[in-house]
């Protein structure tokens, strides 16, 4: 129906707009011959012409516009490879490592372990902003910092190119990412500019590459960053929003991809491995979920989450979400490039968190602590300077 209503009207601008040119022929002509009268008679017509395309311009965006409002709305459709199901539970275990850490039986969880080495101040947060906003304090604070260059370091030697983005967007990069207009409620919305807090800097990362054609040697492209994220997601009450588990501010250092539409999985494969990579040498218990259709995120093609093992919790905590957009994002974003052939075509996105912070840190104050303190993992010695905290 709308579409029939878009054609017609393009139609009518079209053949009003040749009318037009048709007129403006045949009044310099009528001009030159001095036939004055029969020139102002084409001038009205024009004028009367003007009117009419004004209407059918006016008409033929508003049909536009209402039909890019429900493409909107549409998510992306799934590969061949996502589980079939509505809910988390239906989530396939593809893959496990690292060793289950053995913690005495009056072990503590982090926010007990923040508290007893003066590392995150969860109530100090509370009075300078609101709940799900920690400040982290002292060798807490150093912790919170090694991971960050840690995370950015091993991206470094992975061939990621650092970029450091705003930590603001407008309304175009977040209908770009798709982020607008799923996720409206949950970003934090600075209304008198009408921009955005990012939830993640995948949001301008991608948006680099907004309204851009790339060319063929150009690809792949390989982004990280580092940023704070925002999100106003207040979820539920209790252990599973305690502490770290849930913020309203976090940190996370996100790799971001855009790749040739035949080289696209085995980019993500390459971010999989990564990302495992990086809990192996954290020394952290880790499995990857295949999330079915139902949990996945409105803008992806397919999905896998890595999730830790939180020992004195006993719960498994997500910590990265590895995702393939294929052309979505893409053709939101008019993002492209041109092939040998000169043909212009649509990139693959893609993104994943390596790592988001809150709940690494957890996981690593929860499952190294020990008698004589927390042990700090050997990959972070030489961030923190200290291998202990007592």
């Amino acid at each position: 129906m709308l579409d029939t209503q878009r054609r017609e009207s393009q139609l009518k601008n079209d053949n009003q707009a040749a009318e037009l040119n048709k007129y403006a022929a045949t009044i310099g002509k009528l001009m030159k011959e001095g036939k004055k009268a029969e020139a102002e008679e084409a001038k009205i017509a024009v004028a009367s012409l003007k009117e009419s395309q004004k209407a059918i311009a006016e008409e033929l965006a508003r049909i536009e516009t209402e039909i890019r409002n429900i493409l909107l709305t549409i998510p992306n459709i799934p590969c061949d490879m996502v589980p079939e199901g509505k809910t988390a539970e239906d989530n396939v275990v593809e893959k496990t490592g690292g060793n289950m850490p053995q913690l005495p039986a009056d072990a503590l969880p982090h926010w007990d372990l923040a508290k007893k080495y003066n590392l995150i101040d969860f109530d100090l947060g509370v009075k300078i902003t609101g709940a799900g906003f920690p400040v982290y304090i002292g060798k807490g604070a150093r912790l919170q910092r090694a991971l960050i260059q840690f995370f950015l370091d091993e991206a470094g030697k992975a061939g990621y190119l650092e970029v450091q983005p705003p930590y603001v967007v407008n309304e175009a990069s977040g209908y770009g990412t798709g982020q607008l207009p799923d996720k409206e409620g949950q970003m934090y919305h600075c209304q008198l500019d009408n921009l955005y807090l990012i939830p993640t800097a995948e949001v301008p990362v991608t948006n680099i590459y907004r309204d851009v054609i790339l060319n063929d040697s150009q690809l792949p492209i390989k982004n990280c960053a580092y940023s704070a994220c925002f999100r106003r997601e207040a979820g539920s009450y209790g252990k599973d929003v305690r502490g770290l588990n849930r913020l309203h501010q976090f940190d996370k250092v996100e790799i971001v991809r855009i790749e040739k539409p035949e080289n696209s999985y085995s980019a993500l494969e390459e971010m999989k491995d990564h990302v495992q990579g990086l809990l192996d040498k954290l020394g952290l218990p880790w499995h990857i979920l295949r999330l079915c259709g139902g949990d996945m995120s409105f803008t992806s093609a397919i999905t896998f989450d890595f999730e830790v093992y939180s020992a004195a919790q006993q719960r498994w905590l997500e910590v990265s979400s590895v995702s393939n957009f294929e052309t979505y994002q893409a053709n939101r974003l008019k993002c492209r490039y041109r092939g040998e052939d000169k043909k212009t075509r649509l990139c693959h996105t893609l993104n994943g968190s390596a790592l988001a912070l809150p709940r690494i840190m957890a996981a690593l104050l929860e499952n190294n602590q020990t008698a004589e303190g927390i042990v700090v993992p050997e990959c972070l010695r030489r961030y923190t300077g200290f291998d202990i905290i007592a």
